[in-house]
């Protein structure tokens, strides 16, 4: 069984930093893509970043130029790194991954989340 575990979240005051993680465990064959959701309290659920096999990237307008997403293909973990934090990008950020298995099914997975506080 397939399991993303975040870190990296936290209490941070505006225009600080912070860097998120999210580990993919267990016995997968690949990974296709990986991307960061967020969740903020009274909004829907949106893409903040996305990784495509590879290195092709895709962010929400809202985080162009603050935010980066990257991933280490060796150990199927992913990062955002998130500066220029505001108060809007309060929020609970979620790992997403679509996974290959060794019978080569692919299953979208979820972490728990973690949260994001920005305030001063």
């Amino acid at each position: 069984q397939v399991q993303l575990v975040e870190s990296g979240g936290g209490l941070v005051q505006p225009g600080g930093s912070l860097r998120l993680s999210c580990a993919a465990t267990g016995s997968l064959l690949s990974i296709n893509f990986m991307g960061w959701f967020r969740h903020a309290p009274g909004k829907q659920r949106e893409v903040v970043a996305k990784i495509i096999t590879g290195c092709t990237t895709n962010y929400a307008d809202s985080v162009k130029g603050r935010f980066t997403i990257s991933r280490e293909l060796a150990n199927n973990t992913m990062y955002l790194q998130m500066n220029s934090l505001k108060p809007e990008d309060t929020a609970v950020y979620y790992c997403n991954a679509h996974v290959v298995s060794r019978s080569y099914l692919t299953n979208v997975y979820w972490g728990k989340g973690t949260p994001v506080t920005v305030s001063s």
